[in-house]
């Protein structure tokens, strides 16, 4: 997606896809992650999540990456921690307390400006881009984060019914994606209540990546 059109569902305050309390897939799974506390999350294309505000909670250091500066300028007054700001060539590093989140492209982002990560929590990302995107992105992931474990959630949905975002990513393309770096483990599967935005039946599928643990023949 164009810069302009997240600009502008900010600016206008269309923020359908914004959650009133922290994800419950995220509260019942994250523990599948096996996480240590003080472990390093990364939230790519964050916005102002709640779902960042219960990881600190928990005890979770978080890293985000998110285009709208107006999203992490509201997610930091809605936390009621002043940030510092400093710039990293074509990204801002909005930094306090155990939480950095850089906001610019994603694709602009490399490893050594985000640190050492010990997992991915991607809720909105993946879902968000569409599908000429989601190989390129899947791809960046893997190398700024060196293949991090994730707990991924995706939508499956008859894409003909609805325009994205959230876009329907099949399981079959998650694995397309990640089962040559990762185990996968589809651990929850679920009817999004009420459908998708109202309009149409949608399942909300949640993964974990492993690595580390496949089995290459040969």
């Amino acid at each position: 997606m164009e810069a302009s059109f997240w600009q502008e569902k900010w600016e206008k305050n269309e923020l359908g896809f914004h959650r009133s309390e922290a994800n419950p897939l995220l509260v019942n799974y994250f523990n599948k992650l096996s996480l240590e506390k003080g472990s390093r999350v990364l939230l790519p294309l964050c916005g102002k999540t709640l779902d960042i505000a219960w990881l600190l909670s928990q005890g979770y250091r978080v890293a985000g990456a998110e285009l709208i500066a107006t999203a992490i300028e509201q997610l930091f007054d809605e936390l009621g921690v002043v940030p510092e700001i400093t710039s990293l060539g074509d990204v801002k590093h909005y930094s306090a307390k155990n939480i950095d989140i850089f906001v610019g492209d994603i694709f602009n982002l490399s490893g050594k400006t985000i640190g050492s990560v010990d997992a991915v929590y991607d809720r909105a990302a993946l879902v968000a881009l569409p599908e000429h995107m989601r190989i390129r992105y899947t791809a960046h992931l893997m190398e700024i984060t060196d293949r991090a474990p994730q707990l991924l959630i995706n939508y499956e949905y008859d894409q003909t019914l609805m325009a994205g975002p959230p876009f329907s990513v099949r399981n079959e393309e998650v694995k397309q994606h990640y089962q040559d770096h990762y185990d996968l483990t589809l651990i929850a599967s679920t009817n999004v209540e009420g459908g998708l935005k109202g309009i149409c039946a949608a399942q909300e599928n949640v993964w974990l990546l492993q690595k580390g643990k496949r089995k290459h023949s040969g």
